[in-house]
Parts: structure tokens; sequence; C-alpha cells
């Protein structure tokens, strides 16, 4: 069989599983949407392989397979540390998917995926080093050295959101300590992602409220609003400076819902600044270039890199 020049980018969440079908040349050829069926792992299998016949049909070929989703895969066992897809945790699902499709599978992590993308002909394609933040409901990233993901040891380089808020940074804003789903408490997704707008301005007007509306209000003018979006910027800015001393990136692209931020590219920088000592300058902070397709583009980058 001739080398394959196609390669497919697998994104997995908990309401949609999207294949995206390339070129050798990273040009999309055509893309699938399905709901994800999260609880049961046969039905699962059953979807992602329908889903990759329908583009091996397509291409008249049997395409190389890259996967991102959610959660920390552990690099000595492959299984999935934790998933927002049940039916996943504690899985191998490249093995999964290497038996059922014949093939090799790369398995990545979705905020990962992202960042390989920017990195490769996206927002930070010149940049010699880079990182990907993911500010959505959560907050994640990945780090690219010469356009190639860096995982670490444990698979974890780059997630950000499970780096703890200094308490005194807190006390300065009069934010608590909140519990981390993970296990540890302060950690900066709690006040940074886009759920973390919400603890906030809820913390401070005992409104439950999500960041759309937050944000709309604060446009429209409300104080109590646009506070709470000035404490969450200086808490992301305080949370990006730790970035930038551990890893030093000549570009940050963001992603996520508050990625369409404006104010984001033009506060942050001059906020960074302030939690740094004197001589490192903040890196850009650029707006992606390929926006809701960076998880599916960078799922197949990741497949043509490693295949």
């Amino acid at each position: 069989m001739s080398k394959a020049h196609h390669y497919y980018g697998i994104d997995i969440g908990g309401t949609k599983i999207e294949l995206a079908c390339y070129d050798d040349e990273l040009r999309l050829i055509r893309q699938w949407r399905i709901p994800t069926p999260t609880h049961d792992l046969g039905q699962f299998l059953d979807a992602v392989v329908e889903l990759v016949q329908q583009a091996d049909s397509l291409v008249s070929e049997r395409g190389h397979i890259g996967v991102g989703l959610p959660g920390i895969i552990d690099p000595v066992t492959g299984r999935h540390l934790s998933a927002n897809v049940p039916a996943l945790t504690n899985q191998n699902l490249a093995v999964l998917l290497t038996e059922r499709l014949q093939r090799p599978i790369t398995v990545g992590n979705d905020c990962q995926c992202f960042a390989l993308s920017e990195a490769n002909g996206g927002a930070a394609a010149d940049a010699p080093t880079m990182f990907g933040l993911i500010l959505g409901t959560g907050m994640g990233g990945g780090y690219c050295v010469g356009q190639r993901l860096l995982r670490g040891s444990n698979g974890t380089l780059g997630d950000v959101g499970h780096v703890s808020i200094p308490g005194d940074t807190l006390e300065r804003y009069r934010l608590p300590v909140l519990d981390c789903p993970c296990g540890l408490r302060g950690c900066a997704e709690r006040y940074a992602s886009g759920s973390g707008i919400s603890a906030i301005h809820a913390h401070f007007t005992g409104q439950r409220l999500d960041a759309v509306q937050i944000i709309g209000l604060a446009d429209d003018g409300d104080t109590a609003a646009r506070y709470s979006l000035d404490v969450h910027i200086a808490v992301l800015a305080h949370s990006i400076a730790t970035l930038v001393l551990h890893l030093d990136p000549h570009a940050i692209v963001l992603g996520g819902g508050l990625s369409k931020l404006d104010q984001l590219y033009t506060r942050l920088p001059p906020l960074i600044a302030t939690h740094l000592f004197a001589g490192p300058r903040p890196p850009p902070i650029l707006r992606p270039a390929f926006g809701d397709a960076s998880g599916t583009r960078g799922a197949a980058i990741l497949a043509r890199q490693n295949h």
C-alpha cells in the first residue's frame, strides 16, 4: 500500500466528536461532527470507527490518525487519568482504537493539540518557542519548541490551570481560597478561566451568572461586572507571569471562549510586567489563527509528526 497522504484530526469533547480530514499540506478536505456517547465504551468506539471509515472512503486510503481529548494521559500506561467522557476513564484509547482500526493512533491532550496547531502555520508560526493557553470553562495549555510539542515526564507540561495562586495575591483582591476538583486548593483555573469569572462575580455580588452575561453587563457599564473582570484579568496576569518565568516562551496564543475578549490583548502585557523582576519582558499575547479548528488541526499535525 502506498504511503498515506491524508491526516485525520479527531477532537473529542463531552458533547461532540469531530473528525477533520486534511491533505498533506494541511488543507481541510472535509469534517464530520456527531454527539459523543459519553457512558458506553462500545458505543463510543463504534462511533469513532464509523467516522474514520467515512474518511477512508472519501480519500480512498487509510489516513493517519491523531486524537485530542481533555484530561491527563499517563505517559507510562497510556491510560486517561481524568476525562469528561466517563467511558474513557482509566482506558487506553490509543490501544483500543489501534485494535479496531488496524493502524497506529497518536493521542494527545486537547489543549496541547491547540498549541501544536498554532505553532505550525498559526499565530506563533515564526516563534522558536510558544505557549498555547486555553481559557474556557477550564484553563490549560501546551508548550512547543521548534514547532514540536513538549509533554514532560508526566504528560502534564502546560497544565498551568492547576498551579496555585499565592495567598497574598488572593488576599489583595479579597478572594477566597477555592477548592478545585483536582484535589488542590487555590488553583489558577478556579479564578482565571471563564468559570473563574463567574466565581469571582458570585463572590462579590452573590449573582450566579456565566462569563458571557458578566461581560455583557460590563459592556453596558455595570460597575460590579467591570470590577469582576478587573479582578479576573489581574489574577490571570499573575498566572501568566508565573508561566513566563518558568518557560519563557517567545509568544503566547490564547484560545477558548475568553480569547475573543479584546481587552486581554491590550491589558495583559503591562499587567504581566508588574509581576516580573527587572529584565524579563512579557511575550506578545496573540489571537489564535485557527480558532475552533485548532483542536482537530493540531491532532492531525500530531499524527503527521509521529507516524
